[in-house]
């Protein structure tokens, strides 16, 4: 055994290079990438640069500038141009943009304060829900011990409201039907010499999708279900619960019942009460869901307890006419502009990228799920292990300087060091340069090799089982190692 374990030491070649992984670089689907602005945008640049152009072939991307100079320059047709370019591919990744103040729009000479770019593109892409989740970490303790899920309708609200200040005097509010008939929604007094007035509507047509698509991930994740509303005082709100209830009653409620996640009914949660629940409520396993305005607010509280808006998601669901679904991912926090002057300025930064990085993912994943791509597989190994890599460095103390203090990682470094695993990890072979271990047999020793077969084949019979595989390998030093060890 010894003088054939001498015999084997001059094939160290051979061992490295045959039980190398390889991963070659694959061509990714279509997909809309938009960007935006400031430190987010640059940190999204570099993650490009070093961890997806290497590895992935995204010639198929389309991209578009949603920087306040681009949509000043185009007159906002950039805008419309990323709409219609995810209605038709329907998977649309998104860095954080910036909404110009009438102070930004001096600063930065625009034409005018261009409104924020999300109202159009909810409307434009049919928005039926914002999903926002906790983000975890297995090894690293954050705000909720389990997940907590968010549905937030898309649509409707302060967001979209008309209004006017007006003085003393009377207002009505009429409806008037596509046919010209008319009816009177309000009439009041008005007193005083400054009043605002404030319009909006809430759609309800996309509520039921709504509902089918929270019951159901709830149901998949063994999560308590509960609806928000502050229809108590806000009468117009019913409706939206009478519609989330009919949808469970009729749909989930056996199955939940069935797995203990719900006792009898749906539970029905006041906002005020919901407000102080999501603070008691850190072992989490729990969603809610909620009007527009209320979900922008109580998952922001979320963020907070979970430690900041960088661990959690943000991807809008919307439904093409011809019922094909629309995902659009993005990070729920900024452009973080105070990083972004300090970068200017030349000082060290440390932006964590997890929240962006996961929208990246289930951008790349979704894209994948719709296109015919026989690489979904392979895809699908890449952004796994992306997040895998990311986790690792950040519960083995490599992460940035919010999760490790003084001591972390500025954004270019945590940029590199995950670029390095990832080299590791999954070892570039681009198609083009692919080569095969010693194509010209003659260059093998056989002799050695035998030896190294007899070595494995410790019974002796010819073939080699899974065990001396296993145990083999672990002598010779290659057996595969998990992820971070």
């Amino acid at each position: 055994m010894l003088r054939a374990l001498h015999r084997i030491r001059p094939l160290q070649r051979i061992r490295r290079t045959a039980f190398t992984r390889s991963f070659q670089k694959i061509v990714a689907p279509p997909m809309v990438y938009i960007s935006g602005e400031e430190m987010t945008r640059y940190t999204m640049e570099l993650i490009l640069d070093k961890w997806i152009k290497p590895r992935l072939d995204i010639s198929q991307w389309e991209f578009y500038d949603l920087s306040c100079k681009s949509r000043d320059d185009t007159e906002d047709q950039v805008l419309k141009d990323a709409v219609e370019a995810g209605k038709r591919i329907c998977s649309i990744f998104k860095e954080p943009s910036v909404t110009p103040t009438e102070i930004q729009k001096e600063k930065l000479g625009l034409k005018k304060a261009w409104g924020s770019p999300n109202g159009a593109m909810r409307r434009g892409w049919n928005g039926i829900t914002i999903s926002r989740d906790t983000i975890h970490i297995e090894g690293m303790e954050l705000g909720y011990n389990r997940p907590v899920l968010f549905e937030r309708h898309a649509v409707g609200g302060e967001y979209g409201a008309g209004w006017a200040q007006v003085g003393s005097g009377n207002l009505v509010t009429t409806f008037t039907t596509d046919d010209g008939e008319s009816m009177v929604v309000d009439e009041r007094k008005l007193s005083g010499d400054t009043n605002m007035v404030v319009t909006y509507h809430n759609p309800l047509d996309n509520v039921s999708d709504l509902a089918h698509h929270f019951f159901s991930r709830c149901l998949a994740a063994d999560i308590t279900p509960f609806v928000v509303t502050k229809k108590t005082v806000f009468k117009w709100q019913e409706e939206f619960w009478v519609v989330m209830k009919k949808v469970f009653d009729e749909h989930y409620r056996e199955a939940f019942i069935k797995k203990g996640l719900v006792t009898d009914e749906l539970q029905h949660l006041i906002s005020d009460a919901a407000t102080m629940q999501i603070i008691r409520w850190t072992d989490g396993g729990f969603g809610m869901a909620a009007h527009n305005y209320d979900g922008d607010m109580l998952t922001d509280e979320i963020a907070q307890v979970h430690r900041s808006p960088g661990f959690i998601t943000s991807n809008l669901l919307g439904k093409r006419e011809d019922g094909i679904m629309i995902k659009e991912y993005e990070a729920s926090h900024g452009t973080v502009a105070d990083m972004w002057d300090d970068h200017l300025a030349g000082k060290e930064t440390s932006l964590n990228p997890l929240g962006m990085v996961e929208a990246l993912i289930g951008a790349i994943n979704h894209s994948a799920h719709l296109s015919d791509t026989p690489y979904e597989n392979q895809i699908n190994l890449f952004t796994g292990t992306l997040r895998s890599v990311i986790h690792s460095k950040m519960v083995n103390g490599e992460g940035t300087r919010d999760l490790c203090g003084p001591s972390g990682l500025t954004t270019e470094q945590f940029v590199d060091t995950v670029s390095e695993a990832l080299d590791a990890s999954l070892p570039i072979i681009a198609s083009e340069k692919k080569q095969a271990v010693f194509e010209d047999v003659s260059k093998v020793d056989m002799d050695a090799l035998q030896a190294m077969f007899n070595d494995l084949d410790t019974d002796g019979n010819g073939s080699i089982s899974f065990d001396e595989f296993s145990k083999g390998l672990r002598r010779l030093g290659v057996q595969p190692r998990k992820l971070g060890f």
